[in-house]
């Protein structure tokens, strides 16, 4: 319920079983549909196993996402309504590395039986699940694939998560990677600080058991053609990252000692490092900003001009963006972390000119003052104060304002691909399909860059699209949904007043050391269950029987967030399908003299007080489950 706050009336929506799926809101916020609740109750219960069984059915790349993911499902995490989120993805990343592929406990096809195998132990399943696709095949397992040849240019989360599907499906997938390592920018893109590389080869050890080929070396446009790939290929798949770094083109944008961010992440990442200065400028504020001035501040001291290795001391990193400290991008943990590692930070600043010396090495650059950088829509229009100048002395300077696709290898005239005004190619929001009938596009290619979970469900919908184009029938989702009773509810003490404990992670000076220091520590065994315990487990609601409720009060009186209320109907205010079944469950009395329970979902706790405290029994707790299921059916049908 809302309360409106130009009439004495409260908006108020009947409980379906699309509002009790919504409310789960860490799973409806997942782009795969994780059911982050229950891997994060498994863990509360002790039940490590199940809670990465759980992580893993709808996601090929958990235990990445345990480690880097951008945890939409934190971001909606009911308990922030309260206090702090549940620290999700940490969780998942203590889950995975019991059970995950990184723990070694199991050879890769055996982890994937026991996901598929545990899958009746979860009450949310969503048809992203790996069993829900291997039931609509009516299959019961594994099999290795054996029908047709699937292309997929690019091996980052998107083309990952789409070769393992297509490989669930029967396909045989090949993935071409113009970097001599798989994974892309998961492997180029981000520190080795934030995902070791061994749980990236952990991962892509799993997809390579199923029977994925993986072709690096291999640039698409250089090394092959995309008309030759369409010939070999019954359906190819563009999964191209964002791996080329965006600038401004100011005055010195051209000079030695200028690179792209994440140009530099990509060759620190192939141990490939560039010269860089002792007193270097990033531009931008968002992660990747951060993600590179936290990178150089690790690396040893270059002066460019002479080409000579200084002291192995760390560099001075600036980071200077048009933003304010409250308008930046980057999570907060990033700001918090640069500080403590010396990343010192100028905000509302921006670039005006590289100044460079007689032989075009970066000396110094210039910033204007930001004077606000959204309009009042909130549409980007940054203004600058023109004659407050800034200028900050640097021998590097790089970008790190947003990143671009490179489609090149695509000749609409000759593929027959359209491409945007904006140069990305023209595809369908929903199946991907681009103009050409066996060619679909995923991940940054399609949409931009975004969260690594958003790539991992368009890879896994790309999959789906291509199985429709080549096999003619299509994949229809339904949900079967049911209430549980739970007679004996009862939660962890003081559950309610347990703060976010924040992750454990390496002293300062010590990840300083080196590239491969891991910052984060993840959670110990007793930390991760108390964190855990503070899940508010959302799946759990109160259900009343208006048959034998008595309306005497004693839920509203016990209830301590105040989250229900005695209201007369006519203090109601319902729309569509909540303003008739009202009219209906009032009959022929007059709405001004029936009264109604109101609920604000928003505080609820779930600490079943209001169930304990009902003397006839109106008031029950019941655990909501359902499944998504896909069923094949002819495509348009």
């Amino acid at each position: 319920m809302s309360r409106l706050q130009n009439e004495a009336k409260y908006r108020v929506q009947l409980a379906d079983a699309e509002y009790f799926r919504q409310s789960v809101k860490c799973q409806y916020a997942c782009p795969v549909g994780t059911d982050a609740g229950g891997y994060v109750r498994a863990i509360a219960q002790g039940d490590f196993e199940l809670a990465y069984l759980i992580a893993r059915g709808p996601n090929p790349l958990a235990s990445i996402c345990g480690r880097v993911c951008g945890a939409p499902c934190e971001a909606a995490c009911r308990r922030r309504d309260i206090d702090q989120s549940v620290s999700i993805r940490a969780l998942k990343r203590f889950a995975t590395e019991q059970y995950g592929s990184e723990s070694k406990r199991f050879d890769p096809m055996t982890l994937l039986s026991k996901v598929i195998e545990g899958a009746g132990l979860r009450s949310r399943r969503g048809s992203e699940d790996l069993t829900a696709l291997l039931k609509a095949l009516g299959r019961s397992k594994l099999q290795p694939p054996t029908g047709d040849k699937v292309a997929i240019i690019g091996s980052g989360p998107a083309g990952l998560a789409a070769a393992h599907d297509l490989a669930v499906m029967g396909f045989r997938p090949t993935i071409f990677e113009m970097e001599p390592i798989p994974a892309g920018m998961l492997a180029v893109g981000i520190p080795e600080y934030r995902l070791p590389r061994y749980v990236i080869r952990a991962e892509i050890e799993v997809i390579r058991a199923m029977g994925v080929e993986f072709r690096c070396n291999t640039q698409v446009g250089k090394d092959i053609t995309l008309p030759e790939i369409r010939r070999e290929y019954k359906a190819t798949v563009i999964a191209v990252g964002a791996k080329r770094s965006r600038s401004i083109p100011i005055p010195g944008h051209d000079g030695i000692g200028v690179y792209g961010g994440v140009d530099l992440l990509r060759e620190i990442s192939l141990d490939r490092p560039p010269l860089l200065g002792r007193r270097i400028v990033v531009i931008g504020g968002g992660n990747v900003a951060f993600d590179v001035s936290r990178t150089v501040v690790r690396q040893a001291g270059f002066d460019i001009s002479r080409t000579v290795l200084r002291a192995p001391t760390v560099g001075e990193a600036y980071l200077c963006c048009l933003e304010s400290l409250e308008e930046m991008p980057a999570d907060d943990i990033e700001i918090i972390e640069g500080h403590e590692e010396g990343v010192k930070v100028r905000t509302s600043l921006g670039p005006k000119e590289i100044h460079l010396d007689e032989n075009r090495h970066v000396r110094a650059i210039s910033f204007k003052r930001v004077l606000s950088v959204f309009d009042e829509k909130g549409r980007f229009a940054p203004k600058f104060d023109e004659d407050d100048i800034t200028t900050i002395e640097a021998d590097t300077v790089l970008w790190a304002i947003g990143q671009a696709t490179d489609v090149s290898f695509v000749d609409p005239e000759r593929d027959g691909i359209k491409l945007t005004e904006r140069g990305m190619i023209a595809a369908d929001s929903e199946t991907l399909a681009t103009s050409a009938a066996d060619v679909f596009v995923t991940g940054d290619a399609a949409y931009g860059p975004g969260l690594m979970i958003e790539a991992v469900a368009s890879g896994k919908r790309a999959a789906r699209s291509i199985y429709q184009y080549l096999h003619g029938t299509e994949f229809v989702e339904r949900a079967q949904g049911r209430h549980t009773c739970l007679p004996r509810f009862e939660r962890e003490k003081d559950y309610e007043k347990l703060v976010r404990l924040r992750v454990p992670s390496t002293p300062v000076e010590e990840r300083k050391l080196a590239q491969e220091v891991e910052v984060e520590r993840g959670y110990t065994e007793p930390h991760a269950c108390q964190e855990a315990d503070r899940c508010l487990d959302c799946g759990v609601n109160t259900i009343f029987s208006s048959a034998k409720c008595v309306l005497c009060g004693g839920c509203v009186d016990v209830c301590p967030e105040s989250c229900l209320r005695i209201v007369n109907v006519g203090r109601l205010h319902a729309e569509g399908e909540t303003r008739a079944a009202l009219s209906e469950l009032c009959g022929d009395t007059p709405p001004e003299e029936a009264s109604a329970i109101i609920k604000d979902e928003a505080r609820c706790i779930r600490c079943a007080h209001c169930a304990d405290r009902c003397p006839v029994g109106a008031v029950t707790m019941e655990r909501f489950s359902f499944e998504g299921i896909y069923q094949l059916s002819p495509a348009g049908s």
